[in-house]
């Protein structure tokens, strides 16, 4: 009876949508001709990752409503994440970039920025039984001095560490930077002894540990005067738009400033995405 009633629903809904003369529009996957391209990096849950073989998440679904805003097709494309701000510079195969990605001032001179959606803090992740030192309930740069860190390649976390290394409190130390092709995979990285440490942004952290008991997480500080004046990395995320595509701009902006409106609970939609694909709490 219940698929009988499906049925019914399904092909009510069509034939009403074709009686109205209008056209659904949603993000499609996979080769196919499409008015605009994402280009993502699937390896970053909750934002995007693979579920049976289809690219879902927090940004996915932000790409679904902008697509129904603009009654634009968008196909969301997978490619490896430090090739995604020069491709959308181009803008000959990609129109925009949604992978969590950060605002810096490089990027800002390749791409236009959307507002940011979500602010996060970098991670340290570890085996349970090789902890780094502590200062209070977190860690800070001085104490992965000497040590082999691991992160995403072209990712903030593999950022901070090579500036930090070049430029910053780990230069003259003997600290390495091996980059990697995913913050799993660093984080795989620990128990295989290749690194000792790897870097990554909160909720990917979060997400893999989760899912590896052998493993924690602290989150990454820089060192104040005293050790209640340390301070978090932290790094806001926004969509990367090809500098002509306006239109998608405007259309990205508008649906984000609805997404981070706050309700009667001080909850955004935003935050209840994060906590859907993060598995904290039913659609």
């Amino acid at each position: 009876m219940y698929k009988v009633k499906r049925l019914i629903a399904i092909l009510v809904f069509v034939l009403v949508t074709i009686g109205m003369g209008v056209s659904v529009f949603f993000s499609i996957q996979g080769d196919q001709d499409a008015d605009y391209v994402v280009e993502t990096n699937a390896f970053f849950a909750p934002f995007e990752f693979y579920d049976n073989r289809k690219i879902v998440g927090v940004d996915i679904e932000i790409v679904d409503r902008v697509a129904a805003k603009l009654n634009k097709t968008i196909q969301v494309k997978n490619v490896e994440f430090d090739v995604i701000i020069d491709n959308v510079e181009a803008g000959r195969i990609a129109d925009a970039g949604a992978a969590g990605l950060t605002i810096t001032p490089a990027r800002e001179e390749k791409v236009n920025f959307t507002i940011p959606y979500y602010t996060s803090v970098q991670y340290v992740i570890f085996n349970r039984s090789r902890p780094p030192s502590l200062r209070n309930d977190h860690v800070v740069w001085e104490a992965l001095a000497d040590y082999t860190l691991g992160s995403q390649i072209g990712s903030t976390g593999y950022l901070f560490i090579e500036d930090e290394i070049e430029n910053g409190i780990l230069s003259g130390t003997d600290t390495r930077l091996k980059g990697i092709d995913s913050h799993q995979l660093a984080a795989d990285a620990i128990n295989s002894h290749i690194v000792d440490f790897a870097i990554a942004d909160e909720l990917a952290a979060k997400f893999i540990i989760d899912k590896n008991p052998e493993l924690d997480a602290l989150p990454l500080y820089y060192s104040g005067p005293t050790r209640e004046d340390d301070y978090p990395v932290e790094e806001s995320y926004a969509i990367a738009i090809n500098k002509e595509r306006t239109e998608l701009l405007e259309a990205f902006n508008e649906v984000l400033a609805e997404m981070l409106t706050e309700n009667e609970d001080g909850q955004t939609e935003i935050d209840k995405l994060v906590l859907k694909y993060m598995g904290l709490q039913n659609e």
